[in-house]
């Protein structure tokens, strides 16, 4: 959060925010700007200021203020494209231009405006003060601060019109954008210490997939703030703000009453289920059965009447579909019941703070009671760096806790039998883990599972066979006629209890 000053004027006389046209800037900043103060925005080209700005403006036309964008480096016309593609009308947007591209073609043309580099610098700031003083808005946006630090010529200049611009405007009692390309050298700091309160938007390259866009609140005076960084990305209708999720935030009341599979078996070997607000791993190699174990809880919950969903990371939904039917338990129904979700997740194109927007919406709009992740592998792959993955996982695992909600989470291991290898290791942050392996026998390859940590409750320690067949998830009585199962060739001790039949069916 950010520092709160002791500004006169707070506490019962504190104004009402106003919104800043983004619910999830308006989330940040914990209701959106104070109003008649200048904020700066600020970021390289291409990064978002002009559609968060017109976003800012649409909202005070829709409340029926008057606004004005003006602009010193764009023309009305691409405004309005910009505008058209977003799907917006500029209708109740005045849109001051002081570089028309017809001032110089058309010498007898009465001009009201002109191109910033042909006046002096006072001309251009008292053609500004002229046009707010004419139309009185509520909302104003300055693009950009560039014009006038290039007009200014020094730093001293420009400090010294930046502080006029504020004055004047503070005296209109008119809420004002600033926005500023950082086109400078050098960091503008003076700008920051001018500024009641300054957002920052930064657009970076990664090496694979699309642009990753992030808002950072710099600085906001007399207002508490979410700070660190916030994923964005800019759709058509704007900018989609999601805000940095803070698990704290969102404490609820629930019961934690045991979650059943539907297994009896399985349900067994957990001491009854897995428990509402707590999150399960399953590790193991691919293709043992870990995504198959998930569909289980997954339909379980649809018979229950809950809301489901699963994000798959690795494979598509018609391919998850049609396991689960191959499984005997076909999904169709629940899924156009609407008590199961298959959503595909490309981690290309998926910023972590966007992921944790979908999960936050799936919880608190369609009240999701199980929530599956398949996998980790394909999330690590949407993570800059495994140190991210660790914290980003561990505020979302204890949202998701706070909320009463059954997390199953699969991560596949390299190897197929003898030493496995997990490509991040999450076992510290799970309640429950469950280890699943191949094991050979007799020139046959068959399947083990063990829960091999459970801190809610008592489990069974048993390493137990299982198949995957058309009619779901059969479990075994425990192995204790072998030893080193887990390896992948265990040794028959010659006492062992009758094993599974086998089924050809390869699942």
């Amino acid at each position: 959060m950010g520092d709160v000053r002791d500004d006169a004027g707070l506490g019962e006389e504190d104004p009402p925010r106003i919104s800043t046209g983004s619910a999830g800037l308006d989330d940040i900043l914990g209701g959106g700007f104070d109003p008649e103060r200048v904020y700066l925005v600020e970021g390289r080209p291409g990064a978002g200021k002009t559609t968060l700005a017109l976003q800012f403006l649409l909202e005070g036309a829709r409340l029926g203020e008057t606004t004005l964008y003006i602009s010193l480096s764009e023309t009305e016309r691409e405004l309005q494209l910009v505008a058209k593609r977003h799907g917006w009308s500029l209708r109740g947007v005045t849109v001051f231009e002081l570089v028309p591209p017809e001032a110089s073609l058309d010498p007898d043309r009465e001009l009201t405006v002109f191109h910033p580099a042909e006046v002096e610098l006072g001309e251009t700031t008292r053609l500004i003060f002229e046009k707010v003083v004419a139309i009185n808005p509520k909302r104003v946006v300055f693009d950009s601060l560039s014009e006038l630090r290039l007009l200014a010529q020094n730093s001293l200049r420009y400090r010294r019109q930046i502080l006029a611009v504020k004055h004047f405007f503070a005296a209109r009692a008119c809420t004002v954008l600033m926005l500023d390309d950082l086109s400078s050298q050098r960091d503008d700091l003076q700008l920051h210490s001018i500024a009641h309160g300054v957002v920052m938007l930064d657009q970076a390259a990664v090496d694979y997939g699309g642009d990753r866009r992030r808002l950072r609140v710099v600085k906001m005076r007399g207002i508490p703030f979410r700070g660190g960084w916030h994923d964005f990305t800019i759709r058509r209708g704007g900018l989609a703000i999601h805000p940095r999720l803070v698990a704290a935030e969102h404490r609820a009341s629930f019961s934690s009453e045991p979650t059943s599979s539907d297994i009896p078996a399985l349900d067994v070997m957990l001491g009854g289920g897995l428990e509402r607000g707590t999150n399960a791993l399953l590790l193991g190699a691919a293709g043992v059965g870990k995504s198959s174990l998930a569909l289980a809880y997954i339909v379980a919950a649809a018979r229950r009447g809950e809301h489901a969903v699963m994000y798959a990371f690795d494979e598509g939904a018609g391919t998850i579909l049609a396991r689960a039917a191959s499984l005997g338990q076909p999904l169709d129904h629940h899924v156009a019941s609407g008590h199961v979700r298959v959503q595909q997740v490309d981690p290309a194109e998926l910023a972590p703070g966007e992921f944790a927007s979908l999960v936050r919406h799936a919880v608190e709009v369609d009240h999701a009671r199980i929530i599956v992740i398949d996998s980790l592998n394909g999330y690590l792959s949407a993570m800059p760096d495994e140190r991210f993955l660790i914290l980003q996982m561990h505020e979302l695992l204890s949202y998701l806790a706070q909320r009463g909600v059954l997390t199953i989470l699969v991560l596949a291991q390299h190897g197929l039998v003898g030493p496995m290898h997990s490509p991040v290791d999450l076992s510290y942050l799970a309640d429950s883990v469950l280890m699943l392996r191949y094991f050979e026998f007799q020139g046959q390859v068959r399947r083990a599972l063990s829960v091999v940590k459970k801190r809610s409750s008592a489990h069974e320690t048993s390493i137990r066979e299982f198949r995957l067949g058309s009619r779901g998830m059969t479990i075994g009585p425990p192995l204790r006629g072998f030893s080193g199962v887990f390896t992948g060739v265990p040794t028959y001790l010659g006492t062992a209890e009758p094993l599974l039949p086998h089924d050809d069916t390869g699942l």
